[in-house]
């Protein structure tokens, strides 16, 4: 039923099912009892899928299609053997990607199989295996080895240019270095030129501040996996809202576009237009499959931050989405971000029961009592347009005197943990949001009150 609702053609219903129980890592070629292992599906596999029509016989040729580093032997590259065969410590070309006519001399010093999850030395690898390999310097993506007597770069699809960009900063807050273990400018600044060692995308740049970076990407997604990794790795850093790069061309201030893919049911396809209107998409295409709508549209690299939670939440969970980068056009407009304001908090300290049942009756709360706050951090949003100072450690005041329903529980609304994603969709120009090992924390640039008044009046006056 579920192939057919994927319509599929009548040649890939006839093809073998295999019934198959990923936790328990058994298949069967009947739903009724399962075998012991996956041997059912391997021996379809193979009986099924013609293999390959490689030439081992022909001058040794790879694709370099990964790279990886490694502190001991520098950057590894990984890729498939499009033919012949490759051998440890013999001399090869490397032509690059960017200049087919530049070619250069090396050798690979050690040369790897991946078997299940380890990688095993090994002294030759021939034409249809992944092989991955060290010993030369300054490889990139999409570059060729070949054997020096057949020297042929091999066509690779072109890696897609940076279209934002995020300041990456020491955290300063109240509460710096106390979750993560790697804490300093000079700590940052090494995880991020070491990460460009591995991802030909990424661009790093200095600013004039010693303790901030300017990162570019591919998009949001590509960002946030890298702001998750160090995390997850100890790093406790700061990061401002995601902004778009834009071009110049012929006078005129050009933004990225991007292509969106949408595969959504029949019947969820009103949000997915609604959104897209909003975030001045263009639709380019729309086609019926089965029962569900395959929507493409053109949209502003802009308009897609934070999306994916939204869409996710209008298709319940049913849609699928893909973007790509389409081309530079001409600036779309102006597009409201947010409207809502911030409820920040008016001092350092732990939140508790009372200071947030105050606080509710202003807006929608991300934290729980026992939550630490300091002054200047953001604990939740208003309707309003403008930012509401709240005091969630402020406790009830105690007294002798008692009145009906004094005493009654307190009922807190609950509150929902945002994502990293959805933390970097919210934050507004003037706010960070501060990354630890063990929290997200939305903060506003100037923690001070008075000053962010003063700061904010300056700015109106000087528009």
């Amino acid at each position: 039923l579920l192939i057919m609702e994927l319509d599929a053609t009548d040649e890939q219903l006839d093809s073998p099912i295999v019934y198959c129980c990923g936790r328990q890592g058994t298949a069967s070629l009947t739903p009724d009892k399962q075998e012991e292992n996956l041997n059912p599906l391997f021996d379809t596999i193979l009986e099924s899928i013609p293999p390959m029509d490689l030439d081992i016989d022909a001058p040794g040729q790879l694709l370099v299609s990964c790279i990886d580093y490694n502190e001991f032997v520098g950057r590894i590259g990984i890729g498939r053997i499009e033919r012949g065969t490759i051998r440890a410590n013999e001399n090869v070309t490397l032509c690059n990607y960017n200049d087919g006519k530049v070619k250069t001399n090396c050798r690979i010093v050690n040369l790897y199989q991946i078997e299940g999850l380890e990688k095993v030395l090994v002294p030759e690898a021939k034409a249809g295996d992944i092989v991955t390999f060290s010993g030369i310097e300054g490889l990139s993506i999409g570059d060729t080895v070949c054997e020096p007597t057949c020297v042929e770069p091999v066509q690779f699809v072109k890696i897609e240019e940076p279209t934002v960009e995020m300041t990456f900063s020491v955290n300063d807050s109240p509460f710096a270095g106390k979750e993560g273990k790697f804490v300093t400018s000079r700590q940052l600044r090494d995880r991020l030129y070491k990460e460009l060692l591995r991802d030909v995308s990424l661009r790093v740049n200095d600013t004039d501040s010693a303790d901030s970076f300017r990162v570019c990407g591919r998009g949001e997604m590509h960002l946030s996996i890298l702001i998750e990794t160090m995390r997850r790795e100890g790093y406790e850093f700061q990061v401002s809202t995601p902004k778009v790069l834009y071009k110049e061309i012929d006078g005129v201030v050009h933004e990225p576009i991007e292509r969106f893919l949408a595969d959504v049911p029949e019947d969820m396809t009103g949000p997915v237009f609604s959104a897209m209107g909003n975030r001045k998409g263009t639709l380019v295409q729309m086609n019926a499959i089965g029962n569900r709508m395959r929507l493409e549209f053109t949209v502003p690299s802009r308009g897609l931050f934070g999306y994916k939670s939204e869409f996710l939440t209008d298709t319940k969970g049913q849609g699928i989405m893909n973007t790509i980068f389409y081309s530079y056009e001409p600036y779309k407009g102006d597009m409201q971000r947010r409207t809502t304001g911030s409820l920040v908090a008016f001092e350092t300290g732990e939140a508790v029961t009372y200071g947030l049942f105050n606080a509710q009756g202003r807006g929608n709360l991300f934290i729980t009592p026992g939550t630490p706050v300091y002054q200047g951090m953001v604990v939740g949003y208003t309707n309003l347009s403008d930012d509401i100072n709240v005091n969630v450690c402020k406790t009830k005041h105690l007294t002798n005197t008692r009145s009906s329903g004094s005493d009654d529980a307190l009922t807190l609304v609950p509150v929902s943990k945002m994502s990293l994603e959805e933390c970097l969709e919210f934050i507004a120009e003037d706010e960070l949001l501060e990354v630890t090992p063990k929290s997200l924390r939305i903060r506003k640039r100037i923690l001070d009150s008075e000053l962010r008044a003063k700061a904010r009046a300056k700015e109106k006056a000087a528009k």
